[in-house]
């Protein structure tokens, strides 16, 4: 069966993006560039909340668009993103439109249930903090990649906040990078 994992990156004090929403905090080395991509060969399906879904939806097709303006990372992970099934999660949106995409307006634990049983490689919520919140609260996350930077922020959205119940985890692995970012991976402890 395969699992649901989420890859987010997090301050050292729990904010995933800043007031504004933004992430110009955060280390994106090449380290961190490989580990990524080392990560999407384990994923079949990538699921977003809407917000992120626009702007992933917003903006990898324009890399294909314009391949001689991108790095050879970038057109290899727009390649990627555009050609594989994904699933956005939304009560709002009435369609989606980015290839390959399906959208899920309700019924969460059932339809992931549903994806979890086919075939293939895990399936990996990428940032999506709403979305993060409710699989958080129908406990629906199985491992976490979390990359821990080396930066306290101070304010903006958190990971773990208001919790409705708490969170078990046991550390499978981590790596310190060069750059003081921490790859932590951890497995969700259910009784």
């Amino acid at each position: 069966m395969r699992k649901v994992v989420l890859l987010m990156h997090v301050s050292l004090d729990n904010y995933v993006c800043d007031e504004k929403g933004g992430l110009d905090w955060m280390v994106y080395d090449k380290e961190m560039e490989d580990y990524a991509a080392e990560l999407m060969q384990t994923v079949g399906m990538p699921l977003y909340g809407r917000t992120t879904y626009g702007m992933m939806a917003g903006y990898w097709p324009t890399v294909l668009e314009r391949p001689e303006s991108a790095s050879e990372h970038s057109l290899k992970h727009a390649r990627w993103v555009q050609d594989i099934p994904k699933v956005v999660f939304s009560t709002t949106m009435e369609k989606a439109e980015w290839n390959n995409t399906r959208l899920i307006k309700g019924n969460i634990a059932e339809e992931v249930a549903r994806l979890k049983a086919e075939p293939g490689k895990d399936l990996m919520i990428f940032g999506s903090p709403g979305l993060v919140k409710t699989f958080l609260d129908l406990d629906l996350i199985d491992e976490y990649r979390l990359t821990i930077q080396p930066m306290a922020i101070g304010a903006g959205t958190l990971l773990f906040n208001d919790l409705k119940k708490p969170v078990r985890l046991k550390l499978l692995s981590a790596k310190t990078m060069k750059s003081g970012v921490i790859a932590a991976h951890y497995e969700t402890v259910r009784k």
